[in-house]
């Protein structure tokens, strides 16, 4: 079995990590080993928290994986001779306005809006030149793929372009974890791309049979045509200042769906569904006895009310700072939330007593709690006690931030096939 050499890039509190390298026990006490069928190596990470000092989700990575070849500095500051060669390149960078700038007189290239770390990703295969990454595997919200509001799809566009460019091929697919028997309900965007001389860019074909049957997303994630069958094809201009400035500009409306491929700048997307006939996990399957549950964590009886307001429907007169009325409304939440479902998708403001209509309650031996954070650990299938030592809220915004393990894990595993 050959080594895969991996850099892991926004590495967080380490779930790429976990799911290609994997680990062994149940506890993130106990030392981490990498599993005997995987050919994932893990030789350079970086992990970097802006505006703030303390970097606690570098701590974290640090105190599980160990610091040898661990980067705690921005990544924008990383020298691309201090990154070891790869063979895959993975992380879950941050959803932020792609446009392009001017031209770089010195390079005669094009970067993007200072602080993106999307330009960061193609400075590192850019940089590499004929030792750049054979694969990515790359992770993003599902609106991705229709943003920005006024120009849908650009975004999603550049990227597109920007590795075509750079020799890539691209299938792309929106997972919701629960729909694959993942005890979260989490929709993501996950990218893979195959440079020109690997197997598999030979192999990707720009048509709907690569979509529904041949991808490596159809194996490891099976769909089925979706009953509204929406789908197109379209070529994504190689120069990035007109995707940029153009794309989906005035009347044309070209769209991304949830599955999709792309070659030579040509795209084929299409409106799939899950088609899973596995076993499923749910909240009930997760949370910990009642007598493991830290008593800060149950809902007192002068705080229930605050909490079912946060959670009710509301149409209601409120005023705006400048004196003027409006009308507020918004629908109701569950509460408390199904043990017979799987998690809604955790989010960064989880952590803390404060109520909040989007943090998780649920109903246990007759009383209502907030989850802890070894079940929201547990919600993203990382180990028991992965992120203890640091505080119960920083550790629900870890997970927050994190994918769910075990798409990773898949993944891994039908790209390792393939090979």
């Amino acid at each position: 079995m050959k080594e895969l050499k991996v850099i892991e890039l926004f590495a967080g509190v380490g779930g790429f990590r976990l799911g290609l390298e994997g680990y062994k026990g149940k506890s993130a006490l106990s030392n981490y080993t990498k599993k005997l069928d995987s050919p994932f190596k893990i030789v350079w990470s970086n992990q970097w928290e802006p505006s703030t000092k303390a970097q606690h989700a570098s701590d974290v990575y640090i105190k599980q994986f160990g610091s040898e070849n661990h980067s705690n500095v921005d990544i924008s500051k990383v020298d691309i001779n201090d990154i070891p060669d790869h063979d895959v390149l993975v992380g879950g960078f941050p959803c932020q306005d792609y446009s392009v700038a001017n031209s770089l007189k010195r390079s005669g290239g094009l970067e993007g809006k200072k602080g993106v770390l999307w330009w960061e990703i193609m400075r590192i295969i850019e940089g590499k030149g004929k030792k750049a990454p054979k694969y990515l595997i790359l992770e993003n919200v599902d609106r991705l793929l229709k943003s920005p509001v006024k120009q849908r799809g650009r975004d999603f566009a550049v990227m597109l372009s920007s590795l075509a460019n750079a020799g890539y091929a691209v299938e792309w697919r929106v997972i919701n974890a629960a729909e694959y028997g993942m005890p979260q309900r989490r929709k993501r965007t996950f990218i893979l791309a195959y440079k020109s001389s690997t197997p598999q860019y030979k192999k990707l074909k720009v048509n709907e049979s690569y979509v529904l049957q041949d991808g490596l997303f159809a194996n490891a994630f099976p769909v089925s045509k979706s009953p509204k069958s929406i789908f197109s094809k379209f070529s994504i201009s190689e120069n990035l200042v007109n995707v940029s400035d153009l794309f989906n500009k005035g009347k044309e409306t070209l769209s991304f769906e949830n599955g999709g491929v792309m070659k030579n700048h040509e795209v084929f997307t299409m409106k799939v569904e899950a088609n899973y006939e596995g076993t499923f996990q749910f909240l009930k399957d997760i949370i910990v006895p009642y007598s493991q549950v830290p008593k800060e964590f149950f809902i007192t009886d002068d705080d229930l009310p605050r909490w079912q307001y946060a959670k009710g429907s509301k149409k209601e007169e409120r005023k705006r700072q400048d004196g003027g009325i409006y009308f507020f409304s918004e629908g109701s939440m569950a509460f408390p939330d199904s043990l017979d479902k799987p998690a809604r998708t955790i989010i960064t403001s989880e952590g803390g007593p404060p109520p909040s209509r989007f943090k998780h309650i649920i109903y246990q031996d007759k009383k209502y709690r907030r989850l802890t954070p070894v079940e929201l650990e547990k919600c993203n299938m990382f180990p028991v006690n992965h992120t203890e030592g640091a505080t119960d809220t920083r550790r629900a915004f870890f997970m927050g931030n994190a994918l769910v393990v075990g798409v990773i894990e898949k993944l891994g595993k039908i790209l390792n096939q393939s090979l």
